[in-house]
């Protein structure tokens, strides 16, 4: 899951590869809870809805909270998915369809963040020396 998500993403991204990474293990571990592909795409749903926005700043000590966050939400995720419960195709940028979903995620990270890749550049190239 991590690499098909990875597969959307252009090479330079904003989008936190912790997150997508953290999908991916949301995916294995819902399928080999109940080996349904219905509770992997709940799971996956809910986590797109939670952990969307998380940017990666190229900061080594925040990622590894950003890990952390992101782990938490896949197991959030999960647990609800078994308890036939996730973030709907009603809400944000989650769709009734995991594709579109998937899709939109991607399309945020690929379009609309790539000004904050640069942002993000600026700022840290700008910060005064210690």
């Amino acid at each position: 899951m991590a690499i098909y998500i990875h597969s959307k993403l252009p090479k330079l991204s904003a989008l936190c590869a912790a997150t997508t990474a953290a999908m991916g293990s949301c995916a294995g571990i819902a399928w080999l809870l109940t080996k349904e592909f219905n509770t992997v795409s709940m799971a996956i749903s809910s986590m797109i809805g939670d952990i969307s926005g998380i940017i990666c700043d190229g900061a080594a000590n925040s990622c590894a909270m950003k890990v952390s966050t992101s782990i938490t939400s896949s197991y959030k995720s999960v647990l609800m998915a078994l308890d036939n419960m996730q973030v709907t195709g009603n809400e944000g940028i989650v769709e009734h369809c995991i594709d579109r979903s998937i899709n939109n995620l991607c399309s945020i990270a690929s379009h609309s963040m790539q000004y904050t890749d640069k942002q993000i550049i600026e700022i840290m190239v700008n910060k005064p020396s210690v």
